[in-house]
């Protein structure tokens, strides 16, 4: 049997590369205790496994069953590029696991010095207490703690001893290794916990609720009657929704087939989707030009990959509302809203964001690349001006405007020249002169610049 923590653990790194390259495997499941590969391979020390699991969007805060997040592993062992490595992916420097005892403590405890100044040189706090009591500089020995001191002064932090905090409830917890299914296993609907809907849409109603002790949406499909045939297809296409490999990608997680139910499981992402957070103000953020340049950046990453594939799904309409918003702010392409081949065939519910040729040819007589790229610039529209594409008119609308007469964006004097230029090309009227999506990164991480 593959087993991916024992080679983190060996430093196998010829064999975690291969064993990442199926895009089925999940590298942020845990062990029995809740260790990721990418635990694993920083308690060891292996910095190329490590280097090799960020680059593939390992979940740098993820937590273990006792909340130590790799970079606990990396300040209690003293391995100092490491933990470099996970500072530069963001790792939440001052994470406290059961004990309250942040990556710092540990640090401290064990003289890693350069290790600790590091971490306060990065924003660890000083004055973080424990469970018991104790902050940082309590463990420090000898000359460490007035060094620590002096840098965290020096960084302008406030010493005022801060009391434990229980982070638990974060439900940054790895997934169990029963939540990441075997390609051709499925869940018992008793299993599940669906706790409460959340959407209802013309493909299904989604809910939120639990399964094997993880946080998760619930998506039961809209299908009139589960035939054979329906049941098998279901089984047949399922399986290519679980593309763990690329951090812009959300994974189908698991499915249940029963004779009463279709069910598409995903992780549960509070932020919800683009469309939450854009029109409907979610988690409160403020979406300005550096950060609707993330935004982009990453919804071409995941679709450049999805590209780099064989087509893995019957049909996938790139908009807003299926582009899923992480904690920390990162786009993913849900593989949730994918629609199988089944469901309402020839039907279509968000117009706006579609291209006059998927409009009006059938599937196979269409460039579903150049279709992808048209959706991404209306993406890019979207995200420039923070407006829904024609909100004044109905999607049957909207979609035989499009079609067949023309109904195009407008690009505001507000957008800046470089992304209307940008938004122009993908918008090619002729779908042969549109870029590729690799084309189309480098000019993004430009405009960044």
């Amino acid at each position: 049997m593959e087993d991916i923590f024992q080679w983190c653990k060996e430093g196998n790194a010829l064999q975690v590369r291969v064993w990442l390259d199926e895009p089925e495997h999940d590298m942020n499941q845990g062990d029995d205790h809740g260790f990721s590969p990418l635990h694993w391979a920083t308690m060891k020390g292996h910095n190329k496994i490590v280097e090799m699991l960020l680059l593939r969007g390992a979940r740098v805060n993820a937590t273990n069953r006792g909340d130590d997040t790799p970079l606990h592993l990396a300040a209690a062992h003293g391995h100092r590029e490491i933990l470099g490595m996970l500072l530069r992916q963001k790792a939440d420097v001052n994470f406290t696991n059961e004990h309250g005892n942040s990556p710092l403590h540990y640090a401290c405890f064990w003289s890693y010095e350069t290790v600790a100044e590091d971490l306060v040189h990065h924003g660890a706090k000083v004055s973080i207490a424990n469970k018991y009591g104790d902050i940082p500089l309590d463990k420090a020995r000898g000359s460490l703690a007035k060094t620590l001191h002096d840098i965290a002064v020096e960084n302008g932090q406030d010493l005022k001893k801060i009391k434990f905090k229980d982070q638990s409830w974060l439900g940054m917890k790895t997934r169990s290794r029963d939540a990441t299914l075997s390609r051709h296993k499925g869940i018992n609907f008793k299993e599940l916990d669906l706790k409460h809907k959340i959407a209802e849409s013309h493909s299904g109603t989604t809910y939120r609720g639990r399964w094997q002790n993880n946080d998760i949406v619930a998506k039961v499909l809209n299908v009139r009657e589960i035939t054979a045939r329906i049941s098998r297809d279901f089984n047949e296409e399922f399986p290519k929704l679980r593309i763990f490999s690329h951090p812009n990608i959300l994974p189908v997680i698991g499915c249940c087939n029963d004779p009463q139910n279709l069910i598409v499981i995903s992780q549960f992402m509070p932020l919800g989707s683009l469309y939450n957070v854009l029109h409907e103000g979610r988690g409160g953020i403020v979406v300005d030009t550096a950060q609707a340049l993330k935004f982009a950046i990453d919804i071409a990453k995941g679709m450049a990959f999805l590209h780099s594939l064989e087509r893995t799904i019957p049909e996938y309409f790139l908009n807003s509302r299926h582009v899923i918003i992480e904690d920390d702010l990162t786009a993913r392409i849900n593989m949730g809203d994918a629609k199988f081949s089944f469901q309402e065939k020839g039907r279509i519910y968000y117009p706006a964001w579609m291209s006059p040729e998927a409009l009006q040819k059938k599937i196979s007589d269409r460039n579903w690349e150049a279709s992808d790229m048209w959706s991404f610039a209306i993406l890019l529209w979207e995200l420039a001006t923070r407006e829904v594409p024609f909100p004044d008119q109905s999607p049957m609308e909207v979609g035989m405007r499009i079609a067949l007469e023309g109904l195009r964006i407008t690009l505001k004097p507000g957008i800046s020249p470089h992304l209307s230029k940008l938004i122009r090309i993908c918008m090619n009227e002729d779908p042969g002169k549109r870029p590729k999506f690799d084309m189309v990164l480098p000019i993004l991480e430009k405009m960044t610049r």
